[in-house]
């Protein structure tokens, strides 16, 4: 579903545009987390041009009011790199989950020895469909309070706080670990059980089911409309992008992006904070005349 071969670049410039898949932060936003008046603009026209654009990101849905207020058409965000389909059409705080590919108990509890045992000192916090859960050495990283402070086997047991709700990703971090390697080393201890990622400056690891990455799910929405990867348009600058990049027909990296991401992306724009998503949309609807 997620093919890490190149799609053709002829088929890929000769068809218009049907879908645009853009990241959010360090991409659609700028530094300060705003979405610019430019680039409100962009996503319009694109809409009013009959281009869907879809949010691809790895923040939890409960994050995304952000661009709640630039939702068009459809209404859909792809959250947590893959692992949810989120409706935000119910405005800040009232979203719905429209699909879930969660991260099973199971995996996860793998993923935890295992990467315990290749990198110690490794902290976690769990991430599921309404509740975050940490260990209590994991840093103040998202500003929000955690539901509950415990181990992160106890908050992976079956009668764990928040037993009954789908685990959509867990959080690795080390406090002294470079960022790259560490995700490295966590790819190689874990294997097929669950998908590495990362997307964020520091030594901060994301980790969702097996196979579930930000292309996959957009692969199921696009096969849902009946869109093909050739009028797909994608946009990142981090690894969690790699795969969405790769699949899309054309794809973009940043000017501020990570060196893998520019070396997966078929074009690249100026940085986030430059508007570089609206660069680019400005200049695929004024070549549609």
């Amino acid at each position: 579903m997620t093919s890490a071969t190149r799609q053709p670049e002829t088929p890929a410039a000769a068809l218009p545009p049907r879908l645009i898949a853009t990241d959010l932060d360090g991409t659609l936003l700028r530094d300060d987390k705003s979405v610019s008046p430019r680039t409100v603009a962009a996503l319009a026209a694109a809409e009013e041009a009959g281009i869907e654009v879809f949010f691809v990101t790895g923040r939890p849905a409960r994050w995304m009011d952000v661009v709640s207020d630039h939702v068009h058409g459809h209404g859909l965000a792809i959250c947590g790199n893959g692992a949810a389909v989120v409706d935000l059409h119910g405005g800040p705080g009232s979203h719905r989950f429209v699909k879930v590919r969660e991260l099973e108990r199971d995996n996860a509890l793998d993923a935890v020895r295992l990467l315990r045992e290749a990198a110690p000192g490794t902290v976690y916090a769990v991430e599921q469909t309404y509740g975050f859960y940490q260990e209590p050495a994991y840093p103040k990283l998202h500003l929000e309070i955690p539901d509950s402070l415990a181990s992160a086997e106890r908050l992976l047991a079956p009668d764990a706080p928040g037993a009954g709700e789908p685990v959509l990703k867990i959080l690795a971090f080390h406090p002294t670990l470079d960022p790259d390697a560490f995700l490295a080393t966590a790819r190689l201890a874990i294997g097929d059980r669950a998908t590495v990622t990362r997307s964020s400056p520091s030594a901060l690891l994301e980790i969702s089911g097996p196979d579930v990455s930000k292309a996959s799910t957009l692969a199921l929405c696009c096969a849902e409309r009946g869109i093909s990867p050739a009028e797909v348009v994608a946009f990142g600058d981090m690894p969690n992008d790699v795969e969405m990049l790769t699949w899309a027909g054309r794809s973009y990296a940043m000017g501020n992006a990570h060196p893998d991401v520019i070396a997966a992306a078929s074009g690249q724009t100026v940085a986030n904070n430059e508007d570089g998503v609206a660069v680019v949309i400005e200049k695929l609807l004024a070549e549609r005349g």
